[in-house]
């Protein structure tokens, strides 16, 4: 009974500790994340829906990159979004760019992913947006003279944000996003804190440390089964990256977590179909496995 105790305390002590340090975050990652999803989320759309019709060639993915880490939007809010765009006449490769970029990043995850220091975060947000960007060149490559897309069955989507007293939608808005994250937030740092009580720092650099090939493709991998939330990653990456993880590895997981995260997959297999699913799926592990290696050669 004594040890349960000493060890119910000593988790305690890590829980508590990394739960001060990185709250603050995720507080102002949802404060920041609602304001943008209920001010500016129509005028992000509008600016991408402006392109339509523009000779802007390669550099219309470019901007369609930018804008989709802009977009606050989820992947099931951003493929009926798309749905629309596409049936304005919007081009395959640009939609590819905007959903893939908006799939990987957020504001709200930029602001919360500030937790883990300049350097990660200077890595997230380049490698979001050249994923994007590489995503909207294959398919201009590879799909120029054939649909890429099969959105037939969506409709755009209803906005919840219309509340006419603007202080009441950002509320009801913020609260939503509090039952999202919340709980995946609060499994993040428990994880974390039972990581760094019982898995020795030495393993983690063993596995993780390295420039080795071997630590950026495990790192990868398992981006794609524990990946849930953003809010619950976090402090996970926090506490490993403390623990040795290489930049590298971490970036790695950032971009096979939400790219395969469960619900976003699912959606996406419905307007890509099982062959182009499966084409989605290589490049994704292939560009996270790549850009591991190159950011562990830099950093």
């Amino acid at each position: 009974m004594e040890i349960l105790r000493r060890e119910l305390i000593y988790l305690w002590y890590y829980f508590s500790v990394q739960f001060e340090q990185i709250f603050g975050w995720w507080v102002l990652g949802m404060v920041i994340g609602s304001a943008v999803s209920v001010f500016a989320k129509d005028y992000i759309h509008r600016a991408f829906r402006s392109l339509q019709g523009k000779r802007l060639g390669i550099l219309g993915v470019v901007v369609a990159s930018v804008l989709g880490i802009a977009s606050p939007l989820c992947m099931y809010g951003t493929i009926p979004i798309a749905a629309s765009f596409s049936r304005g006449g919007m081009k395959d490769d640009w939609l590819a760019a905007f959903m893939m970029s908006s799939i990987l990043l957020n504001p709200q995850l930029i602001i919360y992913s500030a937790a883990l220091g300049g350097a990660v975060l200077t890595v997230r947000i380049v490698s979001c947006f050249l994923c994007g960007i590489v995503a909207g060149l294959l398919i201009r490559c590879f799909f120029r003279d054939k649909s890429f897309f099969n959105f037939s069955g969506f409709a755009e989507p209803k906005s919840r944000d219309n509340d006419p007293n603007l202080l009441v939608r950002y509320l009801k808005n913020l609260w939503r996003n509090i039952r999202a994250t919340g709980l995946y937030f609060l499994i993040g740092v428990l994880l974390s804190a039972l990581f760094q009580r019982y898995v020795p720092t030495e393993v983690m650099t063993a596995l993780f440390g390295g420039n080795e090939a071997l630590g950026v493709l495990m790192a990868a991998t398992i981006g794609v089964p524990l990946y849930a939330c953003g809010g619950g990653t976090i402090p996970l990456l926090q506490q490993w990256l403390w623990d040795g993880m290489s930049v590298g590895s971490a970036a790695s997981f950032m971009l096979t977590g939400p790219s395969t995260k469960i619900t976003n997959l699912g959606a996406l297999k419905i307007v890509l179909g099982i062959r182009r699913f499966l084409l989605y799926l290589a490049y994704v592990m292939m560009f996270s496995f790549i850009t591991g290696m190159v950011v562990n050669l830099i950093i």
